[in-house]
C-alpha cells in the first residue's frame, strides 16, 4: 500500500515534497498496523510456534513493541498533519479501520470491510492534499474498496485451514478456500472492469478469472488477483484520472 501510495502521488502531481509526506505517512500507518496485530496476536502466534513473528520467536520485546508501534502513530499522525486538515482526516480514520481489523474484527463477519474503507480513502488522502481539495472519482473510491476486498481475501487464502482451526472467523474462514478464492478474484476483476470497462480489459482478464473460478487451487487464485489488481492499478496510474473530471 505504501508505494501504491507514492506512485498515486506521483500521478496526480503531488511534487517532491506532497510525496514524500504521503508515502512516509502512509508507511507510519501500515507499521503501527502491522506491529499492533502482532502485539495483539503475540500468544496465539507462541502457542502456534510462529517463528516467522518477532514476538512469538522472542526476537522483540513486548515493550519494545509497544514503544515502536506509539512512534508509527505519532509519525503516521504528523506526516499525515502535513498534508493538510482534509487529507489527515481520511487517513486516519484508513489507519484506524485497519486497528479496528486488529482489535475486533478479524474475527466477525465484517472482517472486509476495514480493507475496503482503507483502500477506497487511499487515493482520497492523494487527492485531498490537492489544491481545491478534490474528491476521487467514484470509480476510483469503488474500484479501490473492490481491491481492497480482493486484497483481504487473497492475504488471508493461504492461512484460511489454519486460522479456522484457531478460532479466526472472518469472512474468508467462513466461506471456506473456494468461495474465498472466487470472492477475491471476482472482487479485482470488478475493480479492473469499474476502471477500465470494456472489451480489451475484459479478453485480459476473463481467461484467469474462469480458470480460477474452475479450479481454485493452489497459487492461480492469487495469481489472477495480482493480475487483476495490476491491470486496474495500472489504468488507473497511467491515465492520471483520480479525480471527476
Amino acid at each position: 500500500m505504501t508505494g501504491l501510495a507514492g506512485a498515486m502521488a506521483v500521478s496526480a502531481g503531488r511534487g517532491v515534497v506532497g510525496t514524500v509526506l504521503t508515502t512516509g505517512a502512509v508507511a507510519a500507518g501500515q507499521l503501527s498496523i502491522g506491529w499492533s496485530n502482532d502485539l495483539i496476536d503475540r500468544q496465539r502466534d507462541e502457542a502456534a510456534g510462529r517463528s516467522d513473528k518477532p514476538f512469538a520467536a522472542a526476537e522483540v520485546t513486548e515493550r519494545q513493541g509497544r514503544t515502536a508501534t506509539a512512534w508509527a502513530v505519532v509519525c503516521c499522525v504528523a506526516l499525515s498533519a502535513a498534508c493538510g486538515a482534509a487529507a489527515a482526516t481520511v487517513h486516519l480514520v484508513a489507519v484506524a479501520a485497519g486497528w479496528a481489523y486488529n482489535v475486533r474484527l478479524k474475527s466477525t463477519v465484517w472482517s472486509w470491510a476495514p480493507y475496503a474503507l482503507a483502500f477506497a480513502l487511499l487515493p482520497a488522502f492523494v487527492t485531498l492534499a490537492l489544491p481545491g481539495r478534490p474528491w476521487p472519482a467514484a470509480n476510483v473510491l469503488g474500484a479501490g474498496a473492490l481491491l481492497g476486498v480482493a486484497a483481504h481475501f487473497a492475504n488471508v487464502l493461504p492461512d484460511v485451514v489454519a486460522d479456522r482451526a484457531a478460532g479466526i472467523r472472518g469472512l474468508p474462514q467462513r466461506l471456506g478456500p473456494r468461495a474465498a478464492a472466487a470472492a477475491a478474484v471476482l472482487a479485482a476483476a470488478a475493480a479492473a472492469l469499474l476502471l477500465a470497462p470494456g472489451w480489451p480489459v475484459l479478453a485480459v482478464i476473463a481467461p484467469p478469472v474462469v480458470a480460477t473460478l474452475c479450479a481454485p487451487r493452489g497459487r492461480l487464485p492469487f495469481l489472477a488477483v495480482i493480475l487483476a489488481s495490476a491491470l486496474a492499478l495500472g489504468v488507473l496510474l497511467l491515465d492520471g484520472g483520480l479525480t471527476a473530471a
